[in-house]
């Protein structure tokens, strides 16, 4: 190898090196250490650290640093290291140019456990796996466990009194648990029934099988001024009050959603209303709906200073869906989406007519959920038994239909018999009875003679949890003698009432 010395050259323009890998160009400075080196086959090498190809590729083995990496991403190649959580403090978005190569999970594995990602939002494509427990303190403004539906019977599933009612003034509750229709100025009474969703449809899709149905009359005299019908459901104070929902603070949300049907196409509209206090409402409309197809609708509510639930057993949370309501009840000044003191003379902006006026026009509605957060996530769907001792907490069928027994009692005295029942679930306050009544009945025997009532049943003693009566028999036996208590007809019901 021939050293020369650089302040020696001069004039030359060229420098050919013989083929062969052991022949390069080196260059040294003056303190012996070489700096760059040229082999036969033009690989230029700076130091141990870098290499520059012929055609342009560049291998660095120590750290590069650059203000910007422009290009397809794609283009680079080769496993790279582990990216812990310190090493991306400094990452932002203006330093990443072009497109970058999907992050697949297995290649998360090595952010650490302590290491934190606080970016804005991060796409897996495949399984991400962390090796210890994340810490996500709230999903969408929501809690991520516990019963999040404060609405009961929101599927429609329940229907305790029955599954139609028809040719009667049908005005509460009458099939559906929970929800009640009610009408006023109306030529026909409505319908209200308890009916299936149709397969193949959504929400039968989301798991959704019953919806409540108001059936509209034939209202020959057309939409009067005072003319109303309307669906609504109550909750108490007390579960407002401990729901979670800061309902003081306007940055504090319920989200109200539901699944609404009409065979009519039109815009409807409804409120809700605050009893406790000073009663607020808050008007909102389910926007223009298409003609016998199902529309989700929801509705994110902030909270309002003026807002008060009381902890009690009081019903404070009233949800109204008006089918239609007249002109004494609507204003076209009221803002939708907007909590007011309430008015009963402008509850909401003023309703198209057009379901009333239509014989048969049918309003249908599921799905119904109130939940604290910003955000309506998907339907907490609850089992029938669930949701069945949900709903007994406001009313409960103790026995219905014939030869059913019904409870164990005795004669007081001979012309009084007694009986009474342990309530499987407590009530929300102490219930009165709803008792069909008809000619015998009820049969009561004792001392293997039988004796009729005809369901003239009145409370003497009754809490929460038990429920004590009397009757008169139709025949007076000994007092003090046990009896037996067993229903005489189909159409006997007993049940007990503790309805808001």
């Amino acid at each position: 190898m021939t050293v020369i010395n650089p302040n020696s050259i001069s004039g030359i323009t060229s420098i050919t090196l013989p083929s062969g890998g052991d022949n390069v160009l080196t260059i040294h400075t003056n303190d012996g250490v070489e700096r760059f080196r040229i082999d036969s086959s033009g690989n230029v090498k700076v130091g141990t650290a870098a290499t520059i190809s012929p055609d342009g590729d560049l291998f660095v083995t120590g750290v590069c640093t650059a203000t910007t990496l422009s290009g397809a991403a794609s283009g680079l190649t080769g496993a790279l290291p582990a990216i812990s959580g310190a090493n991306l403090t400094n990452l932002t978005a203006g330093n990443l140019t072009g497109a970058l190569p999907a992050i697949s999970g297995a290649n998360l594995t090595g952010i650490a456990a302590t290491d934190n990602v606080r970016t804005g939002i991060l796409d897996v494509a495949g399984i991400a796996t962390f090796r210890d427990n994340v810490n996500v303190p709230n999903l969408n403004g929501g809690q991520l466990a516990g019963r999040r539906n404060i609405i009961i019977n929101g599927a429609m599933m329940i229907a305790q009194r029955g599954t139609s009612q028809t040719g009667v003034d049908a005005n509460g509750y009458a099939t559906v648990d929970r929800f009640s229709a009610t009408q006023s100025g109306t030529d026909a009474y409505i319908e209200q029934h308890q009916v299936d969703v149709a397969s193949g449809t959504t929400p039968y899709t989301n798991g959704f099988r019953k919806a409540f149905q108001v059936k509209n009359g034939n209202q020959t005299s057309g939409a009067g001024a005072a003319d109303y019908i309307r669906i609504k459901t109550v909750l108490e104070g007390q579960d407002i009050a401990n729901s979670g929902w800061n309902y003081k603070s306007t940055s504090s949300f319920v989200t109200l959603s539901f699944w609404v049907k009409s065979s009519v196409a039109q815009n409807f509209y409804g409120f809700i209303r605050s009893t406790d206090g000073t009663m607020q409402q808050y008007p909102f409309s389910t926007g223009s709906l298409s003609a016998d197809t199902w529309t989700k609708v929801t509705k994110t509510i902030p909270g309002n200073s003026n807002l008060a639930f009381d902890n009690n057993t009081g019903g404070a949370f009233e949800l109204w869906i008006h089918q239609y309501s007249g002109t004494n009840e609507t204003a076209s000044d009221v803002a939708e989406n907007a909590w007011a003191a309430y008015d009963g003379t402008a509850k909401m902006p003023d309703n198209t007519s057009t379901w009333y006026t239509t014989d048969d026009a049918t309003f249908e509605l599921t799905g119904v959920q109130l939940e604290v957060g910003s955000q309506a996530t998907p339907f907490e769907h609850r089992s029938v038994n669930e949701e069945l001792a949900l709903c007994q907490r406001y009313y409960q069928v103790c026995v219905e239909g014939n030869n059913q027994f019904v409870c164990f009692g005795d004669f007081f005295v001979g012309s009084q018999c007694d009986g009474g029942v342990k309530l499987p679930v407590e009530m929300r306050t102490t219930p009165s009875l709803d008792v069909n009544t008809g000619s015998d009945y009820y049969i009561i025997y004792t001392n293997a003679t039988q004796s009729h009532i005809d369901g003239n049943f009145t409370i003497f003693k009754a809490h929460t949890r038990a429920v004590l009566w009397y009757a008169t028999p139709d025949a007076s036996r000994t007092a003090g003698h046990a009896n037996r208590w067993i229903t005489a007809s189909s159409s006997a019901k007993i049940a007990f009432d503790a309805e808001i």
